[in-house]
């Protein structure tokens, strides 16, 4: 056999080289390419009753993402101590994304309010999406005197006590909203909770309660009928779908609130299939048919990547974890 000469050598080092980065590099692209391993039965727990905007945003989130994702994707329904039951069933499942929680803002308000929940909002859950979120409402009776958000705010600084708001009870998010009003602009309005909305606006219609703030579709009749008046929209920039309210923070800098759904997986589910979730969602979310379906809540899509959405969550709960100690809010106690 024949000696390889230094200049064959030579020549061959470059080619073997060539061929080790082409196997590295075709490696990296298969894996790449490869598709995230997903449990082929998905269950998205809704913490509430079937027929409210959880429920309705869930299911049809769960169609979408059946047909996106390739695997079966059903919704539970799993109502009970304000959504805290089936948050608890979401936590102590599996961590391979099998078990889903998709639950409304009152995850992180029930979190700021209530210490003696089963789990840590942060701790035992991982944020999947943010899906959609949108504005609520500041409303008074058709018969009170306050005609603009400026001239509202004028008077609950100056009468302080004397003007009542409603709600759905403690440490709903029109408590919540309604004391971050108190703490920004210095008033002291008197809370009124209810067993529902539906009770808060009947009194409003009747005279018996003066204002309150609270989700659109939740008003949408009285609001339609002119038996409520609408002064103004929570969110910190004006909503598409009452282009000719102002916003809270035109009076009150910075005030902001949004009502928002939010998805979760058991803290500790692999971080490819968080984001894999992720993605599907924001896909599905942003199609016509689901911008529709939002929209009859007044909100829209978000497009908020994991980490975005981690973020945001976690802003959200220690905003009402402030407004919960400085007002002295909290259930159960």
């Amino acid at each position: 056999m024949s000696k390889m000469k230094i200049g064959d050598k030579i020549m061959f080092r470059p080619i073997r080289l060539f061929s080790a980065v082409c196997a590295v590099l075709f490696c990296g692209i298969s894996a790449a390419a490869a598709p995230v391993p997903l449990p082929k039965l998905v269950k998205i727990v809704v913490p509430f009753s079937p027929g409210a905007s959880n429920d309705v945003f869930g299911r049809a989130l769960a169609e979408k993402l059946s047909n996106k994702l390739g695997v079966n994707v059903i919704v539970e329904n799993k109502p009970g101590a304000g959504g805290t039951i089936g948050a608890l069933d979401v936590a102590r499942s599996k961590r391979d994304g099998s078990t889903l929680l998709f639950s409304s803002t009152s995850f992180v308000t029930n979190a700021a309010t209530n210490h003696k929940l089963p789990y840590d909002a942060l701790k035992d859950f991982e944020p999947v999406a943010v899906v959609a979120r949108g504005a609520m409402l500041l409303v008074v009776g058709k018969d009170t005197p306050y005609q603009n958000v400026s001239d509202f705010v004028s008077r609950v600084r100056q009468d302080k006590e004397r003007i009542n708001y409603g709600s759905a009870g403690i440490g709903s998010i029109g408590q919540m909203s309604s004391e971050l009003l108190n703490v920004m602009a210095g008033s002291d309005m008197v809370h009124v909770p209810y067993k529902g909305i539906t009770n808060a606006t009947s009194d409003m219609i009747g005279g018996r309660l003066e204002t309150m703030i609270t989700t659109p579709a939740s008003i949408s009749g009285p609001l339609q009928s002119k038996e409520v008046r609408p002064l103004a929209v929570t969110s910190l920039e004006s909503s598409r779908f009452y282009p000719d309210l102002p916003t809270i923070a035109s009076v009150l800098p910075d005030y902001s609130v949004d009502v928002w759904w939010g998805m979760y997986a058991p803290a500790g589910t692999p971080k490819e299939i968080i984001n894999a979730y992720n993605s599907a969602i924001r896909e599905v979310s942003s199609g016509q048919a689901m911008r529709a379906l939002f929209a009859r809540e007044a909100t829209e899509p978000t497009d908020m990547d994991v980490i975005t959405a981690t973020a945001y969550i976690r802003g959200e709960l220690e905003k009402w974890q402030a407004v919960a100690k400085d007002r002295h809010i909290a259930i159960g106690n």
